[in-house]
C-alpha cells in the first residue's frame, strides 16, 4: 500500500499512546529508536516509502511526514526534559545517592551464537576449551601438517609478529594441536576465539574475525559420526528446514576433508552479494584428523581416529540474523534487534 495522510495520522496517534507509556517508565531513548533507529524505526521506514509517491503526493504527503516527523523529536526531548526536572525538582534528593545500575544495551550476536554452540555441544559431552591468540608456527601450523612453504604460512595470509615461529593465530586449529599434545584420548572439545589474516575489509571478509573448532578423537571415530554432527548443529542453530550439501574439499589437516555449503538464505540459492552469486555460502571445513597430524601430537594413528571442524562464526552469526555485511559487527552506531 502507497504512503497516504491517513498512514500519518495514525501514526500521531500512535506515538501519543507511546509517549504516555514513556513518560511513565523514563524510557525516552528507547521511544525514540522505536521511531527513528536506522533500519528499524517507524517513520525511517515510511521514509523510504515517499520515493514510490507521485509527484503530487509528495508534496503533500512527504511534507506531512517530514512535519510530523520534527514534531514527535521535539515532544520527546520536551517529555524527556520535563521528567530531568521532576525527579531533581525537590531539595531534599540527595543526587550524590548510588543507585543500583540499570540493565542496558544487550549481548553482542556473536557472543550470543558462541553461547548457543556451547550449550549445544557440552549437551553432547563436549568439553569447552580456550586457547592463545598469539601462537608457535608448531602448533599453529607444523603440527596441523602444514609444513614449512606451503600457502597458508605465506606473508600474504598469516601476520606475524616474529617470522617465521611467532604469529596471531590464522585458525583456532592451534587450539585442537595443543590439545591432542596435551591430553589422551578420548577426547570431545570445541573453542572459539578470534583469529587473524591479511585481509582487505569488505562485505564478508575482515582482518580479524572468529572461528569455533571442534574435534572428536576416540576408537572407532568414522565420517558419518562428523556428518551427523554437523547435520544437528545446523538444525539447532538454523531450524530443521535449514539446506545443507557436503563436498570434498583439501584441508592439509585432515585427510578426508569435507566442506559444508548452507543454502542461501538471501537469495534461496538464487545468487546475490552475499553468496557472490553461488547462491551457497560456506558455513565450514571439516575431515577426518591427518594421520600426520594424530602421529605429530602423539597419538596412535593406528589406534585411535578423529575428526575436526573449525566454521566461521561470523557468517553464520550473519545468516541467522540476517545481516549481509560482516562489518555492521565491529562498526559504531548499529543497533541489533
Amino acid at each position: 500500500m502507497p504512503l497516504s495522510l491517513e498512514d500519518i495520522k495514525l501514526l500521531e496517534k500512535q506515538f501519543l499512546a507511546d509517549l504516555k507509556e514513556s513518560s511513565l517508565l523514563g524510557e525516552f531513548d528507547e521511544l525514540y529508536l522505536k521511531y527513528f533507529s536506522k533500519n528499524h524505526g517507524t517513520i525511517t521506514k515510511l521514509m523510504k516509502l515517499v520515493p514510490e509517491l507521485s509527484a503530487e503526493e509528495k508534496r503533500k504527503v512527504a511534507a506531512e511526514l517530514n512535519k510530523v516527523s520534527e514534531k514527535i523529536k521535539a515532544q520527546i526531548e520536551t517529555a524527556r526534559e520535563q521528567a530531568t526536572l521532576e525527579s531533581i525538582g525537590d531539595p531534599m534528593i540527595d543526587l550524590s545517592y548510588l543507585l543500583p545500575p540499570q540493565k542496558t544495551g544487550m549481548m553482542h550476536p556473536t557472543e550470543t551464537v558462541i553461547r548457543e554452540l556451547d550449550k549445544f555441544f557440552r549437551y553432547y559431552g563436549f568439553s569447552v576449551v580456550d586457547g592463545q591468540e598469539i601462537e608457535e608456527a608448531e602448533f599453529n601450523f607444523r603440527k596441523l601438517n602444514l609444513p614449512e612453504g606451503h600457502p597458508a604460512t605465506d606473508l600474504q595470509d598469516t601476520l606475524f609478529i616474529s617470522e617465521p615461529d611467532i604469529l596471531m593465530r590464522t585458525h583456532t586449529s592451534s587450539i585442537e594441536s595443543r590439545v591432542l599434545t596435551q591430553y589422551d584420548p578420548p577426547i570431545r572439545a570445541v573453542a572459539s576465539g578470534k583469529v587473524y589474516r591479511n585481509e582487505t575489509a569488505s562485505q564478508t571478509n575482515t582482518p580479524f574475525f572468529h572461528h569455533y573448532q571442534g574435534f572428536v578423537v576416540d576408537k572407532g571415530i568414522t565420517i558419518q559420526h562428523l556428518k551427523g554432527t554437523l547435520t544437528e548443529l545446523h538444525k539447532f542453530l538454523f531450524g530443521d528446514d535449514v539446506v545443507l550439501r557436503f563436498r570434498y574439499k583439501y584441508y592439509p589437516e585432515v585427510s578426508p576433508g569435507m566442506g559444508t555449503d548452507m543454502l542461501c538464505k538471501f537469495c534461496k540459492g538464487a545468487g546475490c552479494s552475499v553468496c557472490k552469486g553461488r547462491g551457497w555460502i560456506e558455513s565450514l571445513g571439516s575431515g577426518m584428523i591427518h594421520y600426520n597430524t594424530l602421529k605429530a601430537c602423539g597419538i596412535d594413528p593406528d589406534v585411535y581416529t578423529g575428526y575436526a571442524f573449525g566454521l566461521g562464526l561470523d557468517r553464520l552469526v550473519m545468516q541467522k540474523f540476517g545481516l549481509d555485511d560482516i562489518r555492521k559487527f565491529y562498526g559504531g552506531g548499529i543497533v541489533f534487534r
